[in-house]
């Protein structure tokens, strides 16, 4: 199994209808992919892993500019994750570790909005909790880039 670039059309909107059944309203990204559609983006921020071929694990990876960074010094290109989610039937499985591991072989700073309950997923990962204008994120930096914003205790 390995993480793939998924397309922007209707196999995938209806693959993401499973994911809006099983999971939390805010991480359905139907939205999303019908707004990619529309729009008829070549770039699909999506990416995911199927079992067989069953979607079971997907992610937004979104580019995020230097001029727009406000948590890392300097400021860097860098990436988002935005809704991860793995299908409940193949959680603790390793397959949002697989999603994570993928986003940092890009080499690039990395910051994602935590879901309730992930703090621990995201320290095993090498994230750090920062806050940045009263918002926690978790950040990851290769080595040679480092987090501006405050640390919480």
């Amino acid at each position: 199994m390995s993480v793939e670039k998924l397309l922007l059309n209707f196999k995938t909107l209806e693959e993401f209808k499973r994911f809006k059944r099983h999971g939390m309203q805010e991480l359905s990204m139907i939205e999303d992919l019908q707004s990619d559609m529309v729009e008829n983006k070549s770039d699909s921020p999506f990416y995911g892993i199927y079992y067989g071929d069953t979607l079971i694990a997907r992610m937004c990876l979104y580019t995020v500019e230097a001029k727009y960074d406000n948590l890392f010094s300097p400021p860097q290109n860098g990436l988002e994750i935005s809704k991860l989610e793995v299908l409940k039937d193949y959680q603790h499985k390793g397959y949002g570790r697989m999603l994570v591991e993928f986003a940092k072989s890009f080499q690039m700073p990395i910051r994602t909005l935590p879901r309730i309950n992930s703090t621990d997923f995201w320290n095993s990962m090498g994230f750090e909790s920062t806050v940045n204008n009263e918002v926690e994120y978790f950040t990851w930096a290769p080595n040679n880039v480092t987090n501006q914003s405050i640390t919480i205790q």
